[in-house]
Order: structure tokens, then sequence, then C-alpha cells
């Protein structure tokens, strides 16, 4: 749900480590009960329905279907609920096979049996643009609605006073946003809503103060939880509350079960994030009043 609440006043000051941790509490028993609930486990299921493809697939479906987003076989998606609409044409991977063999072990009365790779076959999966039938399970969606009042030109001027350009851009679906602190970019979707565009912002900078160096510097599982994190933070103390699709994007990076431990674990870097941003905000919102 998005809330708008009326613009503080300029002696206001960031939030304190007491509201800090109180949302990071908040943070860990939304996602704790997330991870616990039927809607958690329902996702997970059709999780384990879709296969890991190799390097060699995933160029393969990249450059016959460069806009899919989620690939599965004929008989997975009548699994799922979901049908493949009559003409739509396979996207051709390779398929091992293997066969079975019997090799010698230390007990001769009972040869262990082992799968050997053969050969490969061609078979062909469908994107789930290509189906009809009712929604997948969902943990985590995208927000609606406006922004709250001036947010967006506030989180611009952060990110000139952090040395980055923000560039809204139509970014490759299921894309929000990215960051460049190489280039000192940030671009963001155009395409989603003003309320969401706050979240996507907030967490991009939260990337560039947290890691500029990208995931080269910190594996890609804890660097998404602690910039979505620090965008929770920063979005309920500019009145917009992202629960929605905040708790579910942090569980699955977060490892589901283990996601609130993680969260305890970064604690010190996404209050870190939290507080750079936060004081950029105050000190926008002073040089506004003062203006």
């Amino acid at each position: 749900m998005n809330r708008t609440r009326r613009r503080p006043r300029a002696h206001s000051t960031s939030p304190s480590d007491t509201v800090r941790d109180r949302l990071l509490t908040q943070l860990r028993d939304g996602v704790a009960a997330l991870t616990s609930s039927d809607r958690w486990a329902s996702w997970l299921r059709v999780q384990a329905r879709f296969h890991r493809y190799s390097f060699q697939n995933t160029v393969l479906i990249a450059l016959q279907c460069p806009e899919a987003t989620r690939v599965a076989g004929y008989r997975t998606w009548q699994q799922l609920g979901r049908q493949v609409r009559s003409g739509e044409r396979g996207i051709a991977i390779f398929a091992p096979i293997r066969r079975r063999v019997e090799v010698e072990s230390d007990d001769d009365d009972c040869p262990s049996v082992v799968r050997v790779l053969e050969s490969f076959r061609v078979v062909y999966v469908f994107d789930i643009a290509q189906t009809d039938g009712p929604p997948l399970p969902a943990v985590t969606g995208r927000l609606s609605g406006d922004e709250p009042t001036g947010a967006t030109a506030r989180l611009d001027r952060v990110a000139t006073a952090l040395g980055f350009r923000v560039e809204v851009v139509n970014l490759p679906d299921g894309v929000d946003g990215s960051c460049s602190s190489r280039d000192g970019v940030i671009r963001i979707d155009a395409r989603i809503s003003a309320a969401h565009r706050v979240v996507t912002e907030i967490h991009e900078l939260a990337h560039a103060v947290l890691h500029p160096n990208g995931y080269a510097g910190t594996p890609r599982p804890q660097a998404e939880l602690e910039a979505e994190s620090v965008a929770y933070m920063v979005a309920q103390h500019l009145g917009l509350d992202s629960a929605e699709t905040t708790f579910g994007y942090v569980a699955h990076w977060g490892g589901g079960d283990d996601a609130a431990a993680a969260i305890t674990a970064s604690a010190t870097a996404i209050r870190r994030g939290a507080a750079v941003i936060l004081e950029a905000l105050n000190a926008d919102q002073v040089a506004d009043a003062a203006a």
C-alpha cells in the first residue's frame, strides 16, 4: 500500500539509530513470516519445476527468443496449469542423453550402475509469453500508484550529490533499474509506476554507496539483499511502504529460510547505506528550504 505524508519541516533530522533498528526488525519479521507461509511454499514448488539451463542453452534461448523471461517444456507448462498456444514455435535447446553402465565395485556380486553421457538431442521449450493460463505464484510484485510528493526529484538530487546521473530508459523486461559506478549512471525503467520508481532508485543508490565495485566486491545475493533492505528503510522515511515488493525480493536473495539471519549479518552495511542516503536527503531538504 502506498501512502503519502506531508513534507517534513526544514529542521527535521534523519531517523535515529533506534528507528533504523526498529525498521530492520520489522523487515526481518516480515521476511521471516513470508518464508514460513503457504504462499512461499507454493512459490518454491513452482520454482522446482524450472530447470537450470546450461550456458550454451541460455545463449540458444536468447538468440531465438531475446524477450524470453521464463521457459519450460510443453508438459511442464501443463503441470503448472498453463497451456502452450496452438501455432507457437518452440525454442530449440540441447538435452543430454545418458545411458546406464555397470562398473566394477569392491563387491563383485553387486556392481555399481552409473549414468554416462552419450550424446545430446534437440528438445523444445516455450516462454511463458507463449502460454495461457492462471498466473504463477509470486512472492514479490511491483508497486503501483503515485510517489510521495517530491520524492523522485529529491532522490535525483541525492544521486547528483553522490556523483551519479539518473537516466529513465526502457530496460529489458524484468529489469527495474541498474547502477554503473564506472560510468556514474543509474538507469530506471521508464515503464514502472512512480511509486515503484522511488523504491528502485533508492535500491540503485544503495548499490552506489555500498557496492562501488559491483558484484566483484560483494557476492550478488548479499548485495541485492543489502540494497533492497536499504530501499525499504529509506522508502519508509519518505512515506512509502514497500513491503509488497521488498519482502519477497529479500527472501529470494537471502536464501528463503536463511534470509532473516542474512539481514542480521548485513545489518551494519544496511544501516550505513540507509544513513548515507537519509543524511543526503536531509541536507537536500535543508538546502531546498533555505533557497
